[in-house]
């Protein structure tokens, strides 16, 4: 049995159910260790579930911890907000060491390093599996800072992996030490403890950020781990009539940091500047909007694997999960970025010319859209986005890595 240890969201989640389809496509006994929250949700997949009870719907966090954390603009700023959160990790390490019991093979998410100690004490191996790229190179800063400060590349490394294993590391050590009365052996971050017995896995295409050379030959990166979509999802009709009456349209979402707030401001501004420009647009996760010219439908969550190929543009907040969709979509992105590693993706996307420069936050304006749908449907970034849809279709990210975890647990 290889046991796959999860946090976070359910686009969190999505990248490593794939790797468990592709393992069970393999013959290999696997089940995900996530949030209860999410029971139905993994089990729509038919992939075997091991809920904990502590998630980040039902644990009580201070919500003004979390806004923090949504809002977070630089590294340091990150790893203040994160130092504050990592007394509740004490939460989930327990059961996620049940979880572990029994396992041939551990993997685990950056934020669940209980995972590889638990390895370590049952003496098999453990994969670290990355939704996206953090082990320390010297061609590149880390995705906390890439294209928003000027920081060393060392030191963005050691920022972020030191974010990361300060969010983790209380709760192991609280866990441990209750458990066996002292720390682990060779206690520490783990993450760059790379080896044929402790390999990492990594999703992200290599047309959107290549493999570095310079990493251990035991770091595979083959691609992004989609997941396979169930085919009975049933868009509204008042979604499929209004598609159907006119060119595509610009999709406009922002995801869970989007605050009701700036509601406001934000439908002025996508309405004004789709006025400017003469284009459609869907505005999703707004909630109901009053008064929409007949050009722009608002809708609630909808799956983006199934909506952005039908539409011209996509702009979002930036998440590691929406942005690799729209890349994968081969159409143009807008993307303007709240925090964290938002700004990676929104940099990279107009650096690789699939997309306009970032909007940041609070610099976004009528304006400023107007002149980003402009620019992002031009032909050559039409034509750009176009061709990296077809380089990152020929890759298969999770089937290559699930390959590397069944052979490892065999």
């Amino acid at each position: 049995m290889i046991t796959i240890l999860c946090s976070g969201s359910r686009g969190d989640i999505q990248p490593y159910l794939a790797l468990a389809q592709e393992i069970k496509k393999l013959g290999k006994g696997v089940r995900i260790a996530a949030g209860k929250s999410f029971a139905d949700f993994v089990a729509g997949y038919e992939i075997d579930f091991y809920p904990l009870s502590a998630d980040y719907k039902s644990v009580d966090i201070d919500p003004k911890l979390i806004k923090a954390a949504q809002n977070s603009t630089n590294p340091l700023k990150m790893m203040l907000t994160f130092n504050k959160m990592k007394k509740y990790a004490k939460l989930v390490v327990d059961e996620m060491y049940e979880a572990c019991q029994g396992s041939d093979l551990i993997v685990y998410h950056p934020g669940c390093t209980i995972g590889y100690f638990a390895a370590e004490e049952m003496q098999v191996p453990s994969i670290l599996a990355s939704p996206f790229p953090m082990l320390e190179t010297k061609e590149v800063a880390s995705i906390i800072a890439y294209g928003k400060t000027r920081l060393p590349i060392k030191l963005t490394y050691k920022l972020m992996q030191g974010m990361l294993w300060t969010a983790s590391k209380t709760g192991v050590e609280l866990f441990w030490k209750e458990k066996y009365g002292k720390l682990p052996r060779n206690w520490g971050c783990p993450f760059e403890r790379v080896d044929a017995r402790h390999p990492s896995i990594v999703s992200c295409s290599n047309f959107v950020f290549s493999r570095p050379t310079d990493w251990d030959k035991n770091i595979y990166q083959y691609g992004y781990w989609f997941l396979k979509e169930n085919d009975d999802y049933k868009p509204p009709v008042e979604l499929t009539d209004f598609l159907a009456k006119g060119e595509k349209p610009i999709y406009f979402g922002f995801g869970s940091v989007f605050s009701s707030k700036d509601k406001d401001n934000y439908v002025k501004w996508v309405t004004e500047a789709l006025e400017n420009t003469g284009n459609r647009g869907i505005i999703c996760g707004m909630g109901s909007i009053e008064s929409l010219p007949s050009n722009i439908l608002a809708i609630d969550s909808i799956p983006h694997t199934w909506l952005f190929p039908k539409c011209s543009a996509v702009c979002h907040h930036g998440g590691a999960g929406t942005s690799a969709t729209g890349f994968a979509a081969g159409v143009p992105s807008i993307i303007v970025p709240f925090s964290n590693d938002q700004f990676a993706w929104a940099h990279r996307a107009f650096d690789i010319g699939v997309g306009s420069k970032p909007i940041y936050k609070k610099r976004l304006s009528t304006k400023r859209l107007s002149e980003a749908i402009d620019f992002s449907l031009s032909k050559e970034i039409v034509e750009n986005a176009r061709k990296l849809q077809e380089n990152i279709a020929s890759e298969n990210g999770a089937r290559d890595c699930a390959a590397v975890i069944v052979k490892l647990a065999n």
